[in-house]
C-alpha cells in the first residue's frame, strides 16, 4: 500500500519509525491560538475557537489545542526533533501556524536542528472583514530543510502563496480542513515518488494530496473519530487512481 495510518499519539508513534523513511514532513499541529486573551485561547475547545455558534455541520472535537505558549513551543520542539530523525537528508518540513503562533513556530523549527527556508502565505478568499480593522486572511506555512537541498533531485518551482478556500458544508469533515488542491502543490515539494508524513493527519487531506501527486504517504492521528475518516478517504483516493497496469490478479 503507498500510505499508512497509524491511530495514536504522535510522539509514540514516531519513536517507533525508522531513521530516514520519508522525504517530506507536512503538517497542521494543534497551534493553540485563536483567541483575543490567553484564556481564550487556553480555556476553549477546538471546536469553541474555530467553529461559528451557527454552524450546521456539527463537527467533532480534537485534543491538543489547550497549551499555553511555552507548553506548545515544547511539544513542538521535541515532534519536530523526532520528525528531523525520520527526514532523509535534503528533506523538507512545511508547518501551518497563525500570526500569533508564527515566531515560537519557527524557534521550535530551528531548536530541533532543522534550517528555516521562510514562510508561505495561504490566503483565504472568504475570511470575514472585520470593522475598523485589517481582515485576518492569511495563514502561514513555515517551511524548512534539513542541511542544503539538491535542486536537481527535485528540478520544481513553486510558489510561496496560496489562495485557496477552507472547504465547506458536508465537504468540511474537519474542523481545520485543509483544501486539496492547494495540499496538492504544497505536496510537490517531496520528490516524486517520495514520501510524505503528517504526524496530525486530521481528516487525511495531507494523505489524499500526496496519493494524487503520486507520493506515498505516512499519518498519525490521534482522535480515533479523525483516523476513521481518514482511512475512508486515503483508500476511496486509492480506489479512484487504481488503473487496470496496477491490479495484478493472482491464480
Amino acid at each position: 500500500m503507498p500510505f499508512s495510518l497509524h491511530q495514536g499519539d504522535a510522539l509514540a508513534v514516531l519513536s517507533g519509525l525508522p531513521d530516514g523513511c520519508v522525504d517530506s514532513v507536512i503538517t497542521d499541529p494543534p497551534y493553540n491560538s485563536g483567541g483575543r486573551t490567553a484564556k481564550e485561547r487556553t480555556t476553549r475547545s477546538a471546536k469553541q475557537k474555530y467553529t461559528s455558534a451557527d454552524s450546521k455541520n456539527d463537527l467533532a472535537d480534537f485534543t491538543g489545542e489547550n497549551m499555553d505558549q511555552r507548553s506548545y513551543g515544547f511539544w513542538l520542539t521535541q515532534i519536530m526533533t523526532e520528525a528531523h530523525r525520520l527526514t532523509k537528508t535534503g528533506g523538507t518540513a512545511l508547518l501551518f501556524t497563525d500570526w500569533r503562533q508564527l515566531p515560537t513556530t519557527t524557534d521550535a523549527i530551528q531548536a530541533a536542528g532543522w534550517l528555516w527556508r521562510g514562510v508561505l502565505a495561504w490566503h483565504k478568499p472568504q475570511a470575514r472583514p472585520q470593522k475598523g480593522r485589517f481582515t485576518q486572511n492569511c495563514e502561514f506555512i513555515v517551511w524548512a530543510s534539513k542541511g542544503p537541498i539538491d535542486g536537481s533531485r527535485n528540478p520544481v518551482y513553486l510558489p510561496g502563496m496560496y489562495s485557496a478556500s477552507q472547504p465547506s458544508g458536508s465537504k468540511r469533515q474537519h474542523i481545520t480542513q485543509k483544501p486539496v488542491e492547494m495540499m496538492r502543490e504544497l505536496v510537490k515539494i517531496s520528490p516524486e515518488g517520495g514520501t510524505v508524513l503528517d504526524f496530525c493527519a486530521g481528516s487525511g487531506s495531507t494523505g489524499v494530496a500526496a496519493l494524487l501527486e503520486g507520493r506515498d504517504f505516512i499519518g498519525v492521528e490521534k482522535t480515533e473519530h479523525y483516523a476513521s475518516i481518514a482511512a475512508d478517504r486515503l483508500t476511496e483516493t486509492i480506489r479512484a487512481t487504481l488503473s487496470k497496469d496496477d491490479v495484478v490478479l493472482a491464480t
